[in-house]
């Protein structure tokens, strides 16, 4: 039997989907401001079992948000902010779009009643 694999979806999708949910948001915040963390301190902040942590965390990891360091049994969690300029990219293009549309809703509102532009 052959297994199938799921079709990878693009890294945007990947980053969308992966800071969909409050709890990553919040994690991904904590390491913004915390700096590299441990597993069991990022849990500390959330009311939820250091089980569940650890498979937000994974799916962080799988989007590129985070990135772990393992030194003994410890494991350090850190954000990485470069896959998010990917999101600013998305937003910036609709940002110019948005900018045209007020544009011309602008020229149409200014416009005289009987001018014919």
């Amino acid at each position: 039997m052959v297994e199938q694999q799921a079709p990878a979806q693009d890294p945007l999708t990947e980053i969308l989907k992966a800071a969909s949910d409050p709890t990553r948001r919040g994690i991904l915040t904590l390491l913004a401001q915390a700096g590299p963390t441990r597993v069991t301190e990022i849990a500390a902040h959330f009311d939820i079992s250091l089980n569940a942590v650890s498979k937000h965390i994974k799916v962080l990891e799988q989007a590129g948000l985070v990135s772990r360091r393992t030194l003994w049994r410890e494991h350090l969690i850190e954000v990485q902010m470069a896959p998010l300029a990917l999101i600013d990219q998305w937003f910036a293009g609709l940002r110019s779009i948005w900018a045209l549309r007020l544009e011309k809703l602008d020229d149409l509102l200014t416009k005289e009643p009987n001018d014919d532009r």
